[in-house]
């Protein structure tokens, strides 16, 4: 049996928050990496996965370009 607010409260908790960061980040225009990372393997998986720092700074290149075609 476990303890009150022991490893399931701050599971439950980190789910939360990273749901709310999730939903922030969609508010404000930023990709979601876990998202896309999904997609990749599950519709593109020839391609390789960039890291998280690179998937970024090809958004905020893309963005500050004007766009650009998504593939999907």
């Amino acid at each position: 049996m476990r303890a009150r607010g022991g490893r399931g409260a701050a599971g439950q908790w980190f789910r939360v928050a990273r749901e709310f960061v999730t939903a922030v980040r969609r508010i404000v225009g930023m990709p979601d990496y876990e998202a896309h990372v999904a997609h990749l393997r599950a519709c593109h998986p020839e391609m390789a996965v960039p890291t998280e720092r690179e998937y970024f700074e090809k958004f905020l290149e893309r963005k500050t370009a004007g766009g650009g075609a998504r593939c999907c």
